[in-house]
């Protein structure tokens, strides 16, 4: 249950996540830098360490929304979710993506769709996981969303975009304060389908937003829902040249 938007700039660009969970669910630790196999990145994370969405000091933001359309789930034993983007967000090019998740036993995930932003050469690709294949997608670099809900995704996915599409004919669109709008709207009524989700045992648990220049990479963090929620200070990483 989350809604990922990203929007496209010239020279970099802006990405926001509202993460949807149980209201149950253990609170999650609030975003912090963190040194990698490769270089540093920042993100929020869960107590078992894992993290749904993360930056790193190449620009490239990697986040994570469970796949609910998808009905299969692992039998025994899993490997959480966290783990993935954790493991790729050393990456700063697809390839690297896809040469960690052949490390991951995928087998033991349950269907997610990992979105990968690659600002060096302007590439957005989607990796989607079933529990039987692993399916690359590439998207153009233009403004984007997408929805996942484990109340209703086919009804998420169409209220939130209709949202979405109202919301790029405003002046400010692309914006960072649009973006932190969009992200707080409660479009057309506050409930399970709107971007800032609220239901009786479940809501909007937090707000990430990542700002991404030819300089820094720079995220915010508020710790729960973003209609109501402070942003806490924000963190950022120089960017840096690794060698190939």
């Amino acid at each position: 249950m989350c809604t990922v938007t990203f929007i496209a700039r010239r020279h970099g660009y802006a990405l926001g996540m509202n993460r949807d969970e149980k209201l149950t669910r253990a609170v999650a630790l609030p975003a912090a830098r963190h040194r990698l196999s490769a270089g540093d990145a920042l993100f929020p994370s869960e107590p078992n360490g894992g993290t749904w969405i993360g930056v790193n000091d190449s620009g490239a933001t990697l986040a994570l929304i469970n796949w609910y359309s998808v009905n299969a789930r692992v039998i025994g034993k899993n490997v959480s979710r966290g783990e993935v983007v954790k493991s790729a967000l050393p990456s700063e090019s697809t390839a690297g993506v896809d040469a960690a998740l052949a490390e991951v036993s995928l087998i033991r995930v349950n269907p997610f769709r990992l979105i990968g932003v690659f600002p060096r050469d302007k590439t957005v690709v989607e990796w989607c996981w079933n529990l039987e294949r692993l399916e690359c997608l590439a998207h153009p670099w233009q403004t984007n969303i997408w929805i996942s809900s484990g109340f209703d995704e086919p009804g998420a996915q169409r209220m939130r975009g209709k949202s979405f599409s109202e919301a790029l004919r405003q002046r400010s669109a692309g914006s960072t304060e649009w973006l932190r709008r969009l992200h707080r709207s409660h479009g057309p009524e506050r409930g399970p389908c709107s971007i800032c989700m609220h239901r009786e045992d479940a809501a909007t648990v937090s707000y990430t937003e990542v700002i991404v220049t030819r300089q820094s990479a720079t995220l915010r963090y508020a710790p729960g829902a973003p209609c109501c929620a402070a942003l806490q200070p924000a963190l950022t990483l120089a960017m840096i040249r690794r060698s190939k």
